[in-house]
């Protein structure tokens, strides 16, 4: 048996280089020496240094030496290229990588001038031409850990709304900045109330410019003003808002302030969360994203969320790149969407034509002195802090808040309560009658 192997490591190379009249040659030779079946010697020296699998019950070793190599190409993206662009996808809060390739050469360029990323430049070079699909092959095993889910807790009013116009999503179609979509994002921990913080949260259609305002409540007070520090804060005039059908919203400050400063104001449909959807993907994407579900009731907390949306402000809105939607078509039943490139509102204020150079020039200065590493931490601080002071809900608050959903449940089944009733009782008028004509 090792004589037979030595024979085979001796002559397998020169079988395999050979062509096809020199190997019949060469495999008469083996099965000479060997003494083995003609089929069964090819196959040694085929496969010699692999182990084969005949059929399920035979597996077939034909090696006697050293393993062959694998053949392929050696990956281009080596674990050095994998282990910065991870770091790169954090820093940019791990967004996807449809929005992350189109940024990713100059957030490199930026955190490396910096001095947040030290790398050759032959991983710069990789990082830089890097696709989206790529992207996701080599992030599949990272971004399997980070989900969230959100919830609305807002009800509609109804003061004014017969002066205040519908507007639905079709209609909103302006190219111009200063169109906002404002609602409230409650920060109530589980308990559903009103004596918590809120957080206003506007985005502008066309560029995606989002600012966030912290809220002591959702009084009509604590709204008004927060619009009117979301207008101090934009770059750009404040030409129209569009609310849901909330009482914050729909009241008489917000309807005549908007009429004395010229700003148009519609509201959304009722239940109808796609007219408002500009501002409800940032619901999620920013503010739960940044703050959570936890409970914030206290000045402490208020305070901290004050601060935290400093910086999320210009991380967002000088980093984050979003995609819009330019065309979606039905085919039967299928539906094609067209995205553009992702870009962020710091890009798309500086493409719109209807901002002054003056305001271009004084966001590209700011923009030179931005670091998204060094915001990134400072989010990153101010959200433990957050975390660390956020207080759960109590038993009695879980309780009173048991109550009145049960309170509410009866009313609601009331009137099928009282048809049920009312069908029992004819039923046995009916019987009765029958009984009596018997």
């Amino acid at each position: 048996m090792k004589e037979r192997k030595r024979i085979a490591e001796a002559t397998a190379g020169r079988y395999r280089r050979a062509r096809k009249k020199e190997k019949t040659a060469i495999l008469n030779e083996f099965v000479e020496l060997s003494g083995l079946a003609r089929s069964y010697a090819a196959l040694v020296l085929r496969n010699h240094g692999r182990v084969v699998q005949v059929n399920p019950q035979l597996r077939v070793r034909g090696d006697v030496g050293k393993k062959l190599r694998r053949p392929g190409r050696r990956p281009d993206y080596d674990e050095s290229v994998v282990k910065v662009l991870i770091k790169v996808w954090r820093i940019m809060d791990y967004i996807c990588s449809k929005r992350l390739a189109p940024v990713l050469a100059e957030i490199v360029e930026r955190l490396q001038r910096r001095g947040e990323l030290k790398s050759a430049p032959e991983v710069i070079k990789k990082l830089s031409r890097m696709s989206a699909a790529t992207i996701d092959r080599l992030l599949r095993g990272e971004r399997q850990k980070y989900q969230l889910k959100g919830r609305a807790h807002t009800r509609p009013g109804t003061l004014l709304k017969h002066q205040i116009p519908l507007r639905t999503f079709s209609e909103w179609d302006e190219q111009q900045p200063g169109f906002l979509e404002i609602d409230l994002v409650g920060h109530d921990g589980g308990v559903i109330d009103s004596l918590h913080a809120f957080t206003l949260n506007a985005t502008d259609v066309a560029t995606g410019w989002t600012v966030c305002v912290a809220l002591k409540n959702k009084a009509q007070v604590w709204s008004f003003a927060g619009l009117q520090k979301i207008r101090a804060k934009l770059p750009f005039p404040l030409l129209g808002i569009d609310s849901d059908n909330g009482s914050e919203f729909i009241n008489e400050s917000f309807f005549r302030y908007c009429q004395d400063e010229k700003i148009t104001f519609t509201r959304s449909r009722p239940y109808r969360k796609n007219d408002s959807c500009f501002v409800e993907q940032k619901n999620y994407s920013v503010v739960r994203r940044a703050v959570g579900y936890q409970r914030c009731d206290t000045d402490e907390q208020l305070h901290l969320l004050e601060e935290l949306y400093e910086p999320l402000e210009l991380y967002t809105n000088f980093f984050q790149p979003s995609m819009k939607l330019k065309l979606k078509e039905r085919h039967g039943a299928r539906v094609t969407k067209k995205y553009d490139k992702a870009r962020t509102p710091y890009q798309r204020v500086l493409e719109s034509s209807f901002i002054d150079e003056v305001t271009k020039e004084q966001l590209r200065q700011r923009y030179q002195l931005l670091n998204p590493a060094q915001l990134k931490r400072q989010l990153e601080r101010l959200q433990r802090q957050l975390l660390a002071t956020a207080s759960r809900p109590t038993r009695s608050q879980k309780r009173l808040a048991s109550k009145r959903g049960a309170a509410r449940r009866p009313a609601v089944e009331m009137p099928r309560l009282r048809k049920a009733t009312n069908s029992v009782a004819s039923l046995s008028r009916l019987e009765k009658s029958a009984q009596k004509a018997a």
